[in-house]
């Protein structure tokens, strides 16, 4: 029963969970989608490849700024003085 409810929950309320790009790759990947929509096959992928591996996007907000660079930090694993390094470098270099 326990299973079902939890099926039931993710089910009703995951869909715009599930909707919302978590990191900045997932981001990028529903942008680049966004913009190929429409092509259909190998067109699609190989616009896909392209989009992904070119340039990333450079963050604009400060509320994009933080998040990229939340993100970095979270994936070099870094904490304390040496975060709060690489935090405020990682803000100005954007």
């Amino acid at each position: 029963m326990k299973t079902v409810s939890l099926l039931v929950c993710l089910v009703v309320l995951g869909s715009p969970i599930l909707a919302h790009a978590d990191t900045p790759q997932q981001q990028r990947m529903a942008d680049c989608s966004a913009k190929n929509k429409g092509k259909k096959g190998d067109e699609y992928k190989a616009a896909q490849k392209a989009c992904l591996s070119g340039p990333a996007p450079v963050a604009t907000t400060p509320q994009e700024r933080m998040k990229h660079c939340n993100a970095d930090a979270a994936t070099k694993k870094l904490s304390g003085d040496a975060r709060k390094t690489f935090m405020s470098s990682c803000l100005q270099a954007h």
